[in-house]
């Protein structure tokens, strides 16, 4: 089941899903989210939100799957408190394995730029992106404990 939501999330990459939407659209289900949901609220997020080069879209998909998995059984703030716990460790370890959380400076490209999009889509894409959603949704899987939960 774990590596089948891990290669699902890179398949739905490697189709046209965004980095943010292929983690969203991957775990969303498991939380009652139906695919073509997931779709559309982590739309804006993808090439470090809307290509503004902040912060990785697989890693900002993956903070509202932790923040989901934190509202199942918790008060508010007690949820706010653990998805922030979570999404911080997540980061922290994305980032001490890939160097930084930041788009821009993951794919050394400014997806605004026409040219450096040509790049990334010839390329860049496929070398450094799909390991970025793929990481994220291995790391996912042990925040989330999801080993034994069925889709």
């Amino acid at each position: 089941m774990t590596e089948n939501r891990v290669e699902k999330a890179v398949s739905y990459f490697e189709n046209g899903l965004s980095c943010a939407q292929a983690i969203f659209t991957t775990y969303g289900p498991v939380f009652g989210i139906s695919e073509s949901c997931a779709v559309r609220i982590s739309c804006g997020l993808g090439g470090g939100v809307a290509h503004l080069a902040q912060t990785c879209g697989a890693v900002t998909g993956a903070s509202l799957v932790l923040g989901l998995k934190c509202e199942e059984n918790t008060e508010l703030q007690q949820a706010k408190t653990d998805t922030y716990n979570l999404v911080q460790n997540l980061a922290a370890r994305f980032e001490k394995v890939n160097g930084s959380l930041n788009c821009r400076q993951l794919t050394g490209c400014d997806l605004n730029d026409p040219n450096d999009m040509d790049r990334f889509k010839n390329g860049i894409k496929q070398s450094r992106c799909y390991s970025y959603v793929r990481l994220t949704a291995e790391m996912l899987e042990e925040l989330l404990e999801l080993r034994n939960r069925s889709e």
